[in-house]
Order: C-alpha cells, then sequence, then structure tokens
C-alpha cells in the first residue's frame, strides 16, 4: 500500500485572516472518529464558526463542522462535536498563559491532510475592529491599483 505524502487542502477559513489580526500559527494534530476522516477525505468541512480552547491542560476544536458520512451507518458522528486537539504539552501551556492575559482568541485557520495525518493550523489571534477592516480593505485595493498601473506600464499599453 502506498503511503500518502505532501499536503491536500480540505478546508480553509478565509474569513479569519479578515476578522483577526494573526499573531502565531501553530500545526496541530486531530483525534477523529473513521466517519469523520472518510468525510474530511471526500473534501467535506467547514471553519467558518470554529475556535480553539484549554480545558484541564488539553486543547480543544469547537465549532468545525464535519457533515456526516453519506455511506456512515449508526456509527456516523456528530457533525460539530468538540474534537481534541494534539500538540505538545509546552505548546499547550504557552498558549494557556498568553491567553489568561485576555484580548486574544485561537481560531483554526485550514485543515488539511499532511502526509495521510489530518492537520488543522490554528493561529493565536486579536479580533479588528470595523475601522482596522477598512483600513485593510483600503490597502489591498491600493496595492492591487499600483501592481496593476506597474504592469500596464512594463507590457507599454499605458
Amino acid at each position: 500500500m502506498v503511503k500518502e505524502v505532501g499536503k491536500k487542502l480540505i478546508a480553509q477559513n478565509k474569513s479569519a485572516r479578515h476578522d483577526y489580526f494573526i499573531e502565531e500559527v501553530y500545526e496541530a494534530g486531530l483525534v477523529l472518529t473513521g466517519t469523520e476522516v472518510k468525510s474530511l477525505r471526500a473534501g467535506r468541512a467547514s471553519l467558518v464558526d470554529g475556535f480553539a480552547m484549554i480545558n484541564n491542560g488539553e486543547l480543544w476544536l469547537s465549532g468545525v463542522h464535519i457533515p456526516e458520512y453519506n455511506e456512515g451507518s449508526w456509527t456516523n458522528h456528530t457533525p460539530r462535536r468538540e474534537r481534541k486537539l494534539l500538540m505538545h504539552a509546552r505548546e499547550i501551556n504557552k498558549l494557556a498563559s498568553i491567553l489568561k492575559q485576555g484580548g486574544l482568541t485561537v481560531v483554526p485557520l485550514s485543515l488539511y491532510f499532511k502526509d495521510g495525518k489530518a492537520k488543522v493550523e490554528i493561529a493565536l489571534a486579536k479580533g479588528k475592529k470595523a475601522h482596522d477592516k477598512r483600513n485593510a480593505l483600503m490597502e489591498k485595493q491600493a496595492n492591487r491599483e499600483v501592481t496593476r498601473e506597474l504592469s500596464r506600464r512594463t507590457s507599454g499599453k499605458g
């Protein structure tokens, strides 16, 4: 049997980068049931309402929707259950001490298979205010216009 190699993206939380300032990014493993893995292999998941929290020294992922597996029987999983994240204890302790200070949260950025194992990319993030979002959008549009103008000038159309 050939072992799966590489990284296969399943789901991304694009709104997280819009709604939060990303401070630090971590990779964590997921504890999943069989039907969850099969549903993920079919490329079905949503990270939109997801967040991570620490309970009793363990990191848990909540609000992530992995739909039921179509061919699953009575062994099917519940779509929005809490899932345990696998990280080193020192990393969890570091996150816990940062989160105790307040003002920050842990959000999932992407869900993927890496060498056949389900992984989630989580980020330590700070929420953006409405004016921060507007400023980021204006900056993005200005950069887009600059690159468009530069490419127009280099191609000789301007």
